[in-house]
């Protein structure tokens, strides 16, 4: 099939639909402002996206923005839109006439058509040095003999007449039509060949700071935006898939090592050292190269289809980050890229997406930090609006991920933190007030329990080594909220939610939380009427309201039952050395041997029975070392060193939890 016109291509672009839902779906995620006419005659400098201060980024400690983040996110899908970099030129550098360009007629008119390459790769090498030579041997004729000199000067300006006076003839002939001779040397596409790129890199790295750097740059350039359809004028024009691979993947691997190497940088730069190289003499004229090569780098990862050059781009760009410090809009398109990329499914890319987020906020000027704050705070909420069992690991990933961050500097990012936890707060109790439809709809949804999730990692983490006590309390209160304001049946994996995420708090922060009322509430229930018909297993952990047809099953009471067991097991792990762990285990005790006599099956009494044992082991010894101490209950310091040197002994009980851990059938909090 022939090629098609240009109508035929005219009329594909704008009626075909598959080609209008492509762009659609490409535009929803990357969409591009052009720059305006006005603006072309601005300097490099002028940028669309500025650097933001710390004034404007305080929009997530609104609380308004965070609720229509969580509960509305339909309106903001068009925030994390990318803006190009505005500037006078069109991303290709001034070019050097020394470079060759070699086509590969060329190289098949001289070599034949089944030339070796390395061989033609020896010749090119061989060619240039014999010209670098013959340039030294002319320096050194003209230091020595002034007359030759003048000789030079004289040969040049009649070869220069020579070829002008061919030229005229030329267009007298009519060889050359008047608008051939008006776009010549503007429009005309070099062509790109691997035998090109060869002797650009060869060169690049005998002399990094010869013109063929910036020939090489454009080059990248010009690879980057291989196989998409450009508005702007194009100097260079790959030739092939080999060309592409050999002039990407050199530049990628050695571009950074060669800027440092003109600013005499070494090593890894923290955030104070980052701006240094701003203040030397060779950064203005390296700058519009590393300019270069950012921006190519960043068309690359956002037009890349290829999952390896992906992961390969995005691991070298992160080696180039100090340069990014000179450039806020490349930074901002830049952190807006990795956060789609961090929040797709793919762990590799998501990974080393995160590995850039991270690096920004800690390594870039401090407002940074609020930026990747917020748009991954909010690229979150977006993804999160519906779990799957296949997609737990990937939410566990990207909780993480954010805490990560959000632990880089506390005292900037726990203002947001506080804010976030209040707005929770507010529609919680906006709910309770109201106890509409709607309003409990907010509560019972994955972004508000992973929301809430979010913030009780983030607690557990630096609760520790940072005064974090009023958001902990918060906390606490609204779990307990959520918990008591859906008290029936179906909404038992939302409560053993609950209860773990307090158990997570107990644990992290050591504060005693009673749960055990919470978890028989929901064994109880479960364990009324009917045994009911058997099914397939269960999976709480992506279950918020269980659907009707389940309640009855024995799959879904058996899990209930051994998701029970394993939150009181570590309830009761953590304080089973306490001096009080007798007083805290009674009364969970005995409603322990009620529900072991009315269990219906005995697949479920044997757990129960087996808990039930362990438990009153631990109660035995906790209480004989009880009985031999002589300090009072007020005496908080003895207290707390009670049995502290049998705590990391191998106690029956920790056996017992251990057991039951690696055995669990059920995770009921994401990533539990």
């Amino acid at each position: 099939m022939g090629k098609l016109g240009k109508k035929a291509r005219k009329f594909a672009r704008k009626k075909l639909q598959s080609v209008q839902r492509m762009k659609r779906k490409k535009n929803s995620f990357f969409k591009r402002k052009a720059p305006s006419h006005k603006n072309l005659g601005a300097t490099e400098d002028s940028e669309l996206l500025e650097k933001p201060t710390v004034g404007q980024l305080s929009g997530i400690a609104n609380d308004e923005v965070i609720l229509n983040n969580f509960l509305d996110t339909s309106s903001d899908e068009g925030t994390d839109e990318l803006v190009e970099d505005s500037s006078d030129s069109d991303g290709f550098l001034s070019e050097d006439s020394e470079c060759p360009y070699i086509s590969d007629k060329e190289d098949e008119n001289i070599f034949g058509d089944k030339c070796d390459h390395s061989a033609l790769v020896e010749q090119n090498k061989q060619l240039a040095a014999e010209i670098e030579q013959h340039k030294k041997k002319l320096e050194r004729l003209l230091k020595k003999d002034p007359k030759f000199s003048e000789y030079l000067v004289k040969q040049k300006a009649l070869l220069e007449k020579s070829r002008r006076e061919e030229n005229s003839s030329d267009e007298e002939e009519g060889l050359h039509s008047p608008v051939e001779d008006t776009i010549e040397g503007k429009n005309e596409e070099k062509p790109l060949s691997s035998s090109t790129v060869d002797v650009w890199c060869w060169m690049v790295l005998e002399q990094p700071k010869g013109p063929a750097l910036r020939n090489l740059l454009n080059g990248f350039h010009a690879a980057c935006q291989y196989g998409i359809e450009t508005s702007g004028v194009s100097s260079q024009k790959v030739s092939s898939r080999e060309a592409f691979s050999k002039i990407v993947t050199f530049v990628l691997l050695e571009a950074d090592g060669i800027f440092c190497q003109f600013l005499g940088l070494s090593g890894p730069t923290n955030k104070e050292g980052s701006l240094n190289f701003r203040n030397k003499s060779e950064w203005e004229s390296l700058r519009p190269l590393v300019k270069c090569y950012l921006r190519s780098s960043l068309i690359l990862i956002n037009q890349v289809t290829d999952r390896e050059i992906l992961i390969f781009a995005l691991t070298r760009l992160r080696s180039s980050l100090k340069f990014f410090s000179d450039f806020p809009s490349l930074s901002g398109r830049l952190t807006k890229i990795s956060v789609h990329l961090w929040i797709s499914g793919d762990e590799k890319i998501s990974l080393a997406s995160f590995m850039i987020l991270r690096d920004i906020s800690s390594n870039l000027s401090s407002d940074w930090v609020d930026v990747c704050l917020k748009n991954m705070y909010k690229a979150f909420l977006r993804h999160c609006k519906s779990v799957e069992p296949d997609n737990l690991k990937h939410i566990k990933f990207l909780v993480d991920s954010i805490v990560q961050v959000y632990s880089l500097e506390i005292q900037r990012s726990y203002p947001n933190v506080q804010s976030s936890v209040q707005q929770l707060a507010n529609v919680l109790k906006q709910a309770i007030k109201m106890k509409k439809k709607e309003d409990l709809k907010k509560i019972s949804c994955w972004q508000y329990i992973l929301c809430t999730n979010l913030w009780v990692e983030f607690i557990s983490c630096n609760a520790r080594n940072h005064d974090l006590q009023q958001v902990l309390f918060m906390l606490i209160n609204i779990i307990r909220g959520i918990s008591h304001l859906f008290p029936g049946p179906r909404y038992v994996p939302l409560r053993l939610k609950c209860v773990q995420m307090l158990n997570r708090l107990s644990l992290s922060c050591g504060v005693f939380i009673p749960v055990a009322c919470m978890v028989f509430d929901c064994l109880e229930q479960k364990t009324s009427g009917s045994t009911g018909t058997r099914t397939k297993s269960v999976k709480l952990s992506s279950l918020l309201k269980v659907p009707k047809h389940l309640l009855k099953s024995e799959a879904f009471q058996e899990e209930c039952v051994l998701s029970v067991i394993e939150i009181l097991s570590a309830h009761f792990s953590q304080w089973k050395h306490h001096v009080s762990f007798p007083d805290l285990a009674t009364i969970p005790l005995i409603l322990l041997k009620k529900f072991h006599v009315k269990a219906p099956s005995e697949s479920l009494r044997r757990p129960v029975k087996r808990l039930i044992d362990q438990v009153e082991r631990n109660i035995e010894f906790v209480a004989k070392k009880r009985d031999e101490v002589s300090f009072s209950p007020n005496d908080q310091a003895s207290v707390e060193a009670f049995l502290q040197l049998e705590s990391g002994a191998n106690t029956p009980f920790a056996q017992y939890y251990v057991s039951i851990s690696k055995n669990s059938h059920s995770r009921t909090m994401i990533g539990g």
